[in-house]
């Protein structure tokens, strides 16, 4: 199954040129972990809410940072055609948590994370294990 139909497709972007406390305040009405960086239509890093713990609290920095001086800019993606064994690979590679998907074009199209192939895996076996619940004589 291509990760095109796994990801999440209502990723939340900003522009490099976002503060710091914007990004926090995003995440925080927006209920999530992460935000992807653009130009455009292109993810070009990541800000995660460990980013800004470590890189902004814990080194006391500035409230006017911008998403440019905090994100991971060695920002790893996956092809929005590749499966799910290429993104829990990449994830593990990388030590990543967080995987944007994109199309041919390099553009952002989705984003898929630890969590959510957790949960894919999850329902699968709960699946079969009904299977086999199914099939086992009674005791």
């Amino acid at each position: 199954m291509p990760i095109e139909d796994l990801a999440r497709s209502d990723v939340v972007t900003a522009p490099s040129e976002t503060s710091v406390t914007e990004l926090a305040t995003t995440m925080d009405e927006q209920n999530v972990g992460s935000i992807v960086i653009t130009e455009g239509e292109t993810p070009v890093g990541i800000v995660t809410d460990r980013d800004l713990t470590v890189r902004v609290l814990a080194e006391q920095a500035d409230r006017d940072e911008t998403a440019a001086n905090v994100m991971s800019d060695d920002l790893c993606t996956i092809d929005s055609e590749n499966g799910f064994y290429q993104a829990a690979q990449l994830m593990s590679e990388h030590g990543i948590r967080r995987l944007p998907v994109c199309n041919e074009n390099d553009e952002l199209t989705g984003i898929i994370t630890a969590d959510d192939l957790t949960e894919l895996l999850a329902d699968e076996q709960q699946q079969l294990a009904e299977a086999i619940r199914a099939q086992r004589p009674p005791y």
